[in-house]
């Protein structure tokens, strides 16, 4: 009985390999990306590149992982939604007050732990955020929320 199962759950696995899954676009040339027009300290810069912009940018890094199901799925369709809500690709585009939402809800997110989704740093080593890290980006956000409105 146990054989057939695994047999079965094997031809599932292959089975969903043939579902086409199309990964967010990405793109290395992001001329309103928030990096490329804003001066951001460079401890800033990396926590970032390595905690948010495989989600929340257009210069997303697929590892082999993100190509096979199911696993195809949940990339997919965690990087629509963290584009959708927040771009740092599309930085420019925004309005000053969607900016200064943008960073509140970073500030907010970033505090209750609640990014990077917990499910990151398992697979990504270097998105783990240390409590200095987690002060230093709400600090950052702040300020820079502020400074929109000088």
């Amino acid at each position: 009985m146990l054989k057939k199962i695994l047999a079965a759950l094997a031809i599932i696995f292959i089975l969903i390999q043939f579902i086409p899954t199309s990964l967010p676009e990405v793109r290395d040339n992001n001329p309103g990306d928030l990096l490329k027009n804003n001066e951001v300290p460079a401890n800033i810069v990396t926590l970032l590149h390595n905690s948010c912009y495989d989600c929340h940018s257009n210069e997303t890094v697929y590892p082999w992982y993100s190509y096979i199901a199911p696993v195809s799925f949940l990339v997919n369709r965690d990087t629509r939604k963290g584009r959708k809500h927040l771009n740092f690709s599309e930085w420019q585009s925004y309005s000053r007050d969607d900016k200064a939402e943008a960073l509140d809800d970073l500030t907010e997110e970033v505090k209750e732990g609640e990014m990077p989704m917990k499910i990151y740093p398992i697979m990504h080593a270097k998105a783990r955020l240390s409590d200095e890290d987690r002060e230093a980006l709400v600090s950052w956000a702040e300020d820079f929320a502020d400074r929109l409105y000088e």
